[in-house]
Formats: C-alpha cells, sequence, structure tokens
C-alpha cells in the first residue's frame, strides 16, 4: 500500500484555494484545517442490509451496552419498525439500570454506583410542516419532554428518569433544501458506526462501516462543532479507561439483550481485523444558495470545494484502472465529467444506482433525474467511442506499419458498465417485508485501494446544498472484504442499463 502522499496535497491544495470564502461555513474548520481530518482507524465490520436490519442487529445491541454517552445522528425521522426498535431499546435499558440501582444496598446508592448515561439524538428532517417551520438558528431547536412520546415515538421522560439517563433531542434544518445529511452513531467516545440508513420506514439496501481508533476522536469534533457547539473544550476530552467504570457487564448478564431482531434476506456482515488505516473525514457544508441555472445555454457551475467533493473529484482524477461508484442517484454534472475524463485515460468504470427513486425530490433539488442523467452520459461515452474508433483509423490510414504498435501509442477507452438495482421477484412474490426494493448505498472505490462511504449521494443536492459526511479508507484488504460482502447481497439484484463489456 503506498501513502497518502499522492492524493494527500492536491486534495489539501484544492480545498484551501477556495478557504478563504468559507468562513461563513457550517462547519467551517474543514475548510481551513483540512490537515485535522487525516486520521487513522481500526475498521472492526461492514455490514450490508436494509435500515432495519442493520440497526436492530448491531447499533440498537450497541446503544443498550453503552455506560457512559450515546450519540445517534441521523437525517430523516419517520414512524418505522427502526424507530420501535429504537424505542424499545431504549426502554429496556432504562429499565435494566433502574432494576441495577434498586438492587443496590442503601450505602452504595448514597454513592451513585451507577453513572448518569447521556444519550444525544440529532436529526433534520420529521415532516414537511416541520421543515417549513424550523428555526434557522444554528443552535438548532430542542425538542421538550412533553413531545418524546407524542411526537417523536420514544419512551416517557419518567422511565429514562428512573434509569439515570440524560435524554437530549435536537433538529438542525435551513430552507430551502439544507438538510443535515449525516448520520452516525458514537458510544462511549470509543466507537463508531457510519451507516447510510435513516430512522425512517423504507426497506432500502443500505451499508454501515464499525471503527474504533483516531478517527472516533476527529469524528467526535465533527460532532461538537455542529450539534453540540456551546460544549467547553476541556468536556470535549475523551474520558480515560478509569473515568469510565465498567458498567454494563454488571447490568446486563447472559440472555438479557432480548432485542427485536429484524431480518433481511440481503443482509451480510463480514468482521473486520484490521489496523491503523489510514482514514480521512470528509466533511460537507450546507449551503442555502443551489446554484440553479434555469436557461438550457447556462454553463453548470462548479460545485463548492468541500472536503468530500474535493475527495470524490481527486480520487476519480487519480484512477488508473478502474472506479465502482454505487449510488443512489446520479445527477452531479461534476461527477459525470469527471468520469467521462477518467474513461478517456482508459479506467474502467461501473455505476449502480436505483431506477426511478425519489423521483420529486431530484426534480426540486437537480432540475433533473438519474435517468435523464444516465442517457445524457452514455451518449457522450457513445460519441466518444465512436470519436475513438475513427483515431484509429485515421491514424492506422496514415502509417500502415503503426498497427503493430498501435496500443502503445493511442490510449484505450475506458469500458463503461451501467446497472440499475431492483429487488428479487421472487422474495416480493411472497412478501418479504425486509427485502430491499432500492439502492441506497453511497460508495466510491478506486482502483481496489481507496473507498468513500457515508451520507454523500452523487446527486446535485449531495454536492451543493446539503451537509453531508463521508469517510475514505486506504486499504486492499479492507475494499477486499466489503466488495465481496456487496457482491453477495447484490447477486440477482441488478439488470444492465447499458455495457460495453461482453
Amino acid at each position: 500500500m503506498s501513502d497518502l502522499s499522492r492524493f494527500r496535497e492536491p486534495w489539501i491544495g484544492a480545498i484551501k484555494k477556495h478557504s478563504p470564502a468559507c468562513s461563513t461555513e457550517f462547519p467551517a474548520y474543514p475548510s481551513f484545517e483540512p490537515e485535522s481530518l487525516i486520521s487513522t482507524s481500526h475498521p472492526v465490520s461492514f455490514e450490508i442490509g436494509t435500515g432495519a436490519a442493520i440497526y436492530t442487529h448491531s447499533l440498537l445491541p450497541a446503544i443498550l451496552k453503552a455506560e457512559h454517552e450515546v450519540i445517534l445522528v441521523t437525517c430523516f425521522w419517520a414512524p418505522s419498525s427502526t424507530l420501535r426498535a429504537l424505542c424499545e431499546t431504549l426502554e429496556r435499558l432504562a429499565k435494566l439500570r433502574e432494576d441495577h440501582i434498586r438492587s443496590q444496598p442503601p450505602s452504595h446508592l448514597a454513592g451513585r454506583s451507577l453513572r448518569p448515561l447521556d444519550i444525544r439524538i440529532c436529526f433534520s428532517s420529521r415532516s414537511l410542516f416541520q421543515k417549513l417551520f424550523h428555526p434557522w438558528s444554528r443552535d438548532g431547536y430542542v425538542y421538550p419532554r412533553s413531545d418524546w412520546v407524542s411526537k417523536l415515538g420514544l419512551p416517557d421522560p419518567k422511565l429514562l428518569d428512573a434509569g439515570l439517563i440524560n435524554l437530549q433531542i435536537k433538529s438542525l434544518f435551513f430552507l430551502p433544501f439544507s438538510v443535515m445529511h449525516p448520520k452516525f452513531l458514537v458510544i462511549d467516545r470509543k466507537r463508531a458506526w457510519l451507516p447510510s440508513c435513516n430512522i425512517s420506514w423504507e426497506p432500502w439496501l443500505e451499508g454501515c462501516v464499525e471503527i474504533t481508533g483516531d478517527a472516533v476522536t476527529t469524528l467526535l469534533r465533527f460532532y461538537h462543532s455542529v450539534w453540540d457547539r456551546h460544549y467547553s473544550e476541556v468536556d470535549r476530552q475523551s474520558p480515560t479507561t478509569n473515568d469510565l467504570q465498567p458498567q454494563s457487564d454488571s447490568i446486563l448478564g447472559p440472555g438479557t439483550i432480548g432485542l427485536t431482531s429484524i431480518r433481511s434476506p440481503a443482509h451480510r456482515l463480514v468482521a473486520l481485523q484490521l489496523d491503523g488505516i489510514p482514514t480521512i473525514l470528509l466533511p460537507s457544508s450546507h449551503h442555502r444558495n443551489p446554484q440553479f441555472r434555469l436557461l438550457p445555454w447556462q454553463h453548470c457551475p462548479y460545485p463548492p470545494s468541500t472536503p468530500l467533493n474535493c475527495a470524490i473529484l481527486r480520487l476519480i482524477a487519480m484512477a488508473e484502472k478502474k472506479i465502482n461508484v454505487q449510488t443512489p442517484n446520479l445527477t452531479s454534472a461534476a461527477v459525470v465529467d469527471a468520469l467521462l475524463e477518467a474513461l478517456d485515460r482508459g479506467v474502467d468504470v461501473t455505476v449502480i444506482t436505483s431506477k426511478g427513486m425519489m423521483i420529486l425530490e431530484q426534480i426540486l433539488t437537480s432540475g433533473t433525474t438519474t435517468s435523464w442523467c444516465l442517457r445524457s452520459f452514455i451518449r457522450r461515452y457513445q460519441k466518444r467511442k465512436k470519436h475513438f474508433g475513427h483515431s484509429v483509423i485515421a491514424s492506422t490510414n496514415e502509417d500502415p506499419d503503426a498497427m503493430l504498435d498501435l496500443e502503445a501509442q493511442l490510449p484505450r477507452l475506458g469500458s463503461l458498465e451501467i446497472f440499475y438495482f431492483h429487488p428479487l421477484e421472487a422474495n416480493l412474490r411472497q412478501r418479504i417485508l425486509e427485502e430491499p426494493v432500492h439502492s441506497h448505498l453511497k460508495l466510491i472505490t478506486i482502483d481496489d485501494e481507496y473507498a468513500v462511504l457515508g451520507s454523500g449521494n452523487m446527486d446535485r443536492a449531495s454536492w451543493f446544498t446539503s451537509q453531508e459526511l463521508g469517510i475514505l479508507f486506504q486499504s486492499s484488504e479492507f475494499i477486499a472484504n466489503m466488495s465481496d460482502a456487496i457482491s453477495q447481497s447484490l447477486r440477482g439484484r441488478l439488470s444492465s442499463l447499458f455495457t460495453t463489456k461482453h
């Protein structure tokens, strides 16, 4: 594995070139201190399946074992099996903690042998009405305890109080389109998960990576800069091992978890044992101005130079062999242009996306749809292929002997494959509820060495208006394990829209 220098310096330069205009970004520090986003991590696992399956299999059991702090950030919040399972988890956690407190002798109760557990839940979108009348303040809106049950579907505050659970729920949204799109879970400031799924009802194919290591501290800084801006620097220090007294084992005996488990036929989990993987957190600040160009002859504006946007474009420009993209939608002109340039260099490109997914949202935020953009992408590629063929013929006619070493003289046009995701028909006929109907996984891999996961789509909303969060790993072993799990989940769920491979 090579070091990050080939990526790092051009990426930092592209961000800092535009940093003077980023003082009002939210958050602003990634544009001025991109070096602070670089660290290492220990990937623990990669998981793929529906959102409900990922939450009930991994995220909620982790919350149940939390000792000190839970930070749960998502974008969309809606009544769903995932929300019901989250409520059940919090109720069970509170009851277990209350039972533990009651079981202690009076002498222990005076000293509070069980530490209070802080839980922070953050989201952006709950309903159209909520977004239209949401405060514009960067401090967001903190939900009163009276709304927890009726509006949010969460446990009774009194039950949480009895278990010494301090819960705070906050939302952030900025009109017209600026949702806070990142999704992550941090437990006790030591372990973190970055899923692509929301607390919502859609049976979509999702991905999730679990990490430990220095990258968790980098993630916490991002969290505090957005969701807890008034936290003091002293409070931001991660507690030491001695500060976090082991409590879970005493509360959670064998067989006490017993949470709802939601299964998906597409679910796969691969355990990883990787240490010190170069890792970069890739935030993308929100922007209120979508920079629409309403007239057809106007050129598309260049997207904001956020760490995530710059990373994707730099990685595509670096590619030498192949690029694999999996995205719910593909409406970002900058991404399509960059992929075409890579194809011109002889790089093979594979795109997996969804058909007919969130059409109204695509039109409102992009003025186009994925299917229209793909048709344009294919036409532009075919035009290049035709031009390339003419170039070969012309070169051969000028010098017949040139055919002997034509491959060495002319670059090869890369192959292009585009697939639509679809559910397994057999599972639909059997009415299996967690058969994914669309792919919501966000992933790009470059030359089987670099991978970016996270919340960012390859669409105009993610590239221009939404706040996003990606994470880059440089590890061929990580990509091999992840790709194998994804391939198993995709088996039988892809239909070819376009291919030049035979």
